[in-house]
Order: structure tokens, then sequence, then C-alpha cells
């Protein structure tokens, strides 16, 4: 199967008074699986919408491949379309759901008995050939829906929340598996969540989506690790942000509050700017091993204990540092060694320290 790149061009969208899409420019690679993530109401299913023809904007451009399809109704943009609930025709079973858009286009019979036995087997329900949609769980009922848009061989793939109503244990199965059969059959994919953790475990790319534009286009490492704005550093995982003073540009050198931190050296110069900390890139120590060093140490931060949550394979402990709490993943093992209210320090090495520039 083909793949065909899609290209947004300045897309804005408005419901009476209320802008949703504001010119939204996004360009995706054929072959890839992007995953659109942003708050509720960013418009990110209206995007999803535009792409697929189910509504116009007001203003801009949509092109797949090298086409102008801004005005080509949906059912000839030759896209695929699985949506959050199934839709699937309850008086059918999964054979005749999966045949339902080859017969539309009046394949031979012999053509859509293959096909739909192809794509029962790639998604992994051939046993359930004949049966009933009521017969099935949430997550088959869910790779039945996606049998059926692949089954007509569409150039683009739009997956709206396909997996927001199944419980967390499937879902976690069907990410690998959409993931899988994303890559196996080369389909470029779009793929509208809210569940940041699924869109950067699955994701060639992430756009994340805030009031009406596109806050950030990169790989899931990149928007984690080097979120380029406030609001991505924010709204993608657990962060601390801290306003500091530049001292030394050439050298890294910051201050914040009355603590001078190591970083590492910066490209350009600043007064000030925001630096963002990971809670997997922080530790916590006893006070006392740095009470002879404290003062003479960068980034060793003084503060105690406010509070811990059990995460599964990991401890999150909130450290209060003159008034601001720091968020610490430990080992479950070593996070039990410390108290409520105990006095402790955060440190953390200059590389863990990443510079935002954008939305200060």
């Amino acid at each position: 199967m083909s793949s065909v790149s899609v290209r947004l061009l300045g897309i804005a969208k408005r419901f009476g008074h209320m802008p949703v899409l504001e010119g939204v420019h996004l360009e995706i690679p054929g072959g890839q699986f992007v995953s659109i993530v942003g708050p509720s109401g960013s418009g990110k299913t209206t995007l999803l919408r535009i792409i697929a023809g189910f509504l116009q904007p007001d203003a801009g451009r949509v092109y797949i491949g090298e086409k102008d399809v801004t005005e080509v109704p949906p059912r000839l943009r030759n896209i695929g379309m699985v949506f959050q609930h199934y839709a699937l025709f309850p008086n059918l079973n999964v054979y005749e759901n999966v045949a339902f858009g080859l017969r539309a286009r009046k394949v031979r019979e012999s053509e859509i008995d293959r096909k739909v036995r192809e794509m029962l087997t790639l998604v992994h329900l051939e046993e359930k050939m004949y049966s009933m949609p009521h017969e099935l769980s949430g997550g088959q009922k869910q790779r039945v829906a996606l049998a059926r848009a692949l089954a007509v061989e569409p150039k683009l793939l739009l997956l709206d929340e396909p997996l927001s109503a199944l419980d967390a244990k499937v879902r976690l199965e069907l990410r690998y598996e959409l993931k899988r059969i994303q890559k196996e059959m080369g389909i470029t994919t779009i793929y509208v969540t809210h569940d940041q953790e699924e869109a950067l475990s699955i994701s060639d790319l992430v756009a994340v989506l805030h009031q009406g534009l596109i806050e950030q286009l990169g790989t899931p490492e990149e928007i984690y690790s080097r979120p380029r704005t406030r609001f991505v550093a924010e709204f993608i995982g657990i962060s601390t942000l801290l306003e500091a003073e530049v001292l030394s540009p050439k050298e890294g050198k910051l201050r914040w509050m009355d603590y001078v931190l190591q970083g590492t050296p910066l490209s350009q110069e600043r007064v000030k700017l925001l630096i963002l900390l990971r809670p997997e890139n922080l530790s916590i120590l006893p006070k006392e091993r740095f009470s002879s060093l404290v003062s003479s140490w960068n980034n060793v931060l003084q503060g105690r204990v406010v509070g811990q949550v059990f995460l599964g394979s990991v401890m999150r402990v909130a450290v209060e540092v003159k008034g601001v709490k720091f968020l610490v993943d430990l080992p479950n093992r070593e996070a039990n060694r410390f108290r409520l209210g105990e006095e402790v320090v955060v440190t953390f090495l200059p590389e863990a320290i990443h510079y935002l520039f954008g939305n200060e």
C-alpha cells in the first residue's frame, strides 16, 4: 500500500463567534504515524474532520499527496476513518461489516472474500469472522472497525480517539496492535488522542495543538525532553518549572532564589529564562550527607518532604524548596527511606536542566 503525505496550510475554523482553529500549518510525511494531542476544546477532532472532508475550513488548504482536496467530498478522498464508538452495523456479522465498503465500491466477490480474510487475519480476528457485533468485546469491535477502514485500501487512515472507551488493559494491548498494523501496511496515519502516554508510546511524530495552533511538532523524545514552550512543557508529562536569572551564559551559571545552579552553556545571551526539570532526572539525599558541602555545591537544594504518591514502578516524592514543589521519581525501595516532614536535599546534574525560550 503506497503512503501519501499530508499538508495543512493555514487551516482556520470558527463556530459562530468562537474560533477553534486559527491558521494551522502541519506537514506529515508519508508512512508516518502522527498523533495530535491537546487539551479539551483545542480543536483536535475539528482538524481531523477537516482532513476527512466532513467539515469545510473557513480558510486554508488541505493537500493529500500533491492534490488539493479542500473541496473534494469525503467519499472521493480515499480515506479510512475509525471513530471512538465502533459504528458497526449491528445486523451484520464481522465478515459483512468488513466487506461493506468493498461492496459499496462494487468490488468482485472473489476479491472481497480475499480482502476480508486478509484484514481479519491482520487484526487477529479470523476466528470471529461470523460472530455478530453484540458477541464481541469492546477491543474486538474496535479491531473490526479498523479492519473495515483498511479493507478499502485507503491512502490515509484517520483515528479519532479509538481507544478511549476501552478499559486500561485492552487499551494498552491495542496500542501496540495499531502500531504493528500501521507499520506493516505502511499507511500514513493521523491519530487524535487525549492520552499523552498513548501518543508518546506509539507515534513517529506528535503535534501539540493549543489555542487553535500547532504549538510544537516533533518526535516523542523531542516533545518530552526538549519542549519549546511553557505550554508544551506543562501539558506533556510532569515537570518542575523555575524562573531563573542568567549569571554567565557561557558557563551555564544560573541563579534561582538564592541558589546558584549549574546548567549547560547557553548559546545566546539571556537575562532571565525558564528552566524545566523532569522528575526522573532528580535525586533526593538525606540532608546530613551534604551538611558540610551544601553551601558550596551547585544544584543541591535544601527542602523537606511534603508528599509521596505510589505509581507502581516508582514513588513520586514532593519536596518543597523555597515554597516550590520539586517532584522526584525514586525507586520504591529508595523512597521508603524518607518520611513526611523530613529535611532533605534535591540534587541533579547540569544536563538535567532544559532551557525554555518560548511562552516565558
